[in-house]
């Protein structure tokens, strides 16, 4: 039973960067818009991850954490790729691939093993919550309602930060004393203090 945790923000607030303190043997780095990490530290990952890399990598998994950056683009780009076919049949197609990544990470995975999903957010009303496409995802099923821990990035310009509990204005939550209400932008912090907290 892994650990999948997910790591909101918007564009800029910090999410790639969050990861600059692990050592590359570490984790794993799926980059599934094949971007440049925003720091210097040479990293493995895999550019270009779909569900099938992500899935078969995790089916036998080498490490004990992974992230995915950024998942919503396993969404996006599969939207992308079926834009010009009809109907509703595609939206659940790509609602049920979401879901069953994560249902993956929390039956298949062992218990030590962490997945991030670094992901960006929309604003729903007054609330900010995860980014995704179509009603599915949004109404029937709530993303964020599959993960126990879900930190929400912020940024004043200057400084970087993860809200670790929700103020009503988002979907910000983690277990009980396992964090302050703020920390610091530092991935390799969390997974440290998960693994404390649960004791793997």
């Amino acid at each position: 039973m892994g650990i999948p945790v997910l790591i909101l923000g918007e564009s800029g607030s910090g999410k790639s960067t969050s990861m600059r303190n692990f050592e590359p043997d570490e984790v794993g780095i799926f980059n599934v818009a094949s971007k440049p990490l925003p720091f210097r530290k040479k990293m493995k990952k895999v550019d270009g991850a779909s569900y099938g890399i992500i899935l078969t990598a995790l089916k036998a998994p080498k490490l004990k954490t992974y992230v995915i950056d950024d998942s919503q683009y396993l969404l996006c780009f599969e939207m992308f790729a079926k834009a010009k076919e009809t109907g509703y049949n595609k939206f659940t197609d790509m609602a049920l691939n979401f879901y069953n990544l994560i249902q993956f990470i929390i039956r298949k995975t062992p218990p030590d093993v962490i997945v991030y999903f670094l992901h960006h957010t929309e604003t729903d009303g007054d609330k900010v919550r995860a980014k995704t496409v179509g009603k599915m995802l949004n109404e029937k099923l709530t993303v964020e309602g599959l993960f126990s821990i879900v930190l929400l990035c912020q940024t004043d310009g200057v400084s970087h930060s993860f809200v670790t509990q929700s103020d009503g204005s988002s979907t910000a939550k983690s277990p009980m004393e396992m964090f302050p209400l703020t920390i610091d932008n530092d991935l390799k912090l969390v997974d440290s203090e998960i693994r404390k907290y649960y004791e793997l």
